[in-house]
């Protein structure tokens, strides 16, 4: 008998492909924002009900700029409703997939982080939900799996609005000194996918496309594969004033898992879908 999986924010840019990678082979419940209220301390009850082997939380609030101003918002969905989850999961006895991000980190360490590095000194309101949730996750059977610059077929993403300004302008410019891994949610899926049919040890992983890049040559990757002519500038942070402060240094090292490919394969992949 398959295990049953509920994926929590399946409507989501990651939540539909965490759904399409599990349907084959996993009974599915796959619940969108108007399935269950994470903000709802009575909706979790549902979840006792259904009682399922595992549950995926890809459910979140990921509007880092607007997050500045809607900060109760943040940390209820992000942090406070992980407390439940957490406690929900342990009455299953299910294990508990939660996701962070490379914005718990300040951006200041030489070289990628890794799964060991503690969180600190994260500079926006979405890195401190994320953070604060890290420590909220306290089922007894958990995954906590940390990814960055998520790009994906359902939903706004970088590469889109990328794809959408160069039809616009005539020249973009892009921040040249903040340093990430784009990760493809498909893969990102796969890869999750993987984790749950090995079960390694309990604990925290890296999952990300491979290849660190700037956010400027990143985009300037876009453009060539899509053979789009834009002049592209590259700016600094202190240039490009936005309310959230980003880390310069996003690199999240995966030391734990099977590395996923490089994120311009990746790209290459997404952009023959769109």
């Amino acid at each position: 008998m398959a295990k049953k999986i509920l994926i929590l924010g399946a409507g989501g840019m990651l939540g539909a492909d965490l759904v399409k990678a599990f349907s084959e082979e996993y009974d599915v419940v796959a619940w969108t924002h108007k399935d269950f209220d994470i903000t709802d301390s009575f909706s979790f009850n549902k979840i006792k009900k259904l009682n399922p082997d595992i549950i995926i939380n890809s459910a979140a609030y990921t509007a880092v700029d607007q997050a500045e101003t809607e900060r109760d918002k943040a940390f209820l969905i992000n942090s406070e409703a992980i407390i439940s989850l957490s406690r929900v999961a342990d009455e299953c006895d299910a294990v508990l997939v939660n996701f962070s991000t490379d914005y718990v980190f300040s951006g200041e360490k030489n070289g990628g982080y890794v799964e060991t590095d503690p969180p600190s000194g994260a500079l926006n309101v979405y890195g401190r939900s994320k953070s604060k949730g890290e420590e909220n996750l306290k089922a007894k059977k958990h995954y906590l799996i940390r990814t960055s610059w998520l790009f994906g077929k359902n939903g706004k993403n970088f590469v889109r609005t990328m794809i959408d300004l160069a039809a616009k302008n005539q020249e973009l410019k892009i921040v040249a000194d903040q340093i990430g891994k784009p990760t493809y949610t498909a893969d990102l899926a796969q890869a999750v996918f993987d984790l749950m049919k090995d079960m390694p040890e309990f604990g925290i992983y890296h999952l990300v496309n491979e290849d660190a890049v700037s956010w400027c040559d990143f985009a300037k990757e876009i453009f060539k594969i899509k053979g789009i002519d834009v002049k592209v500038t590259p700016v600094t942070s202190a240039e490009f004033v936005r309310p959230a402060t980003r880390p310069k240094n996003s690199i999240l090292d995966n030391t734990k898992r099977p590395k996923l490919r490089s994120h311009t394969e990746a790209l290459k992949s997404y952009l023959k879908e769109i």
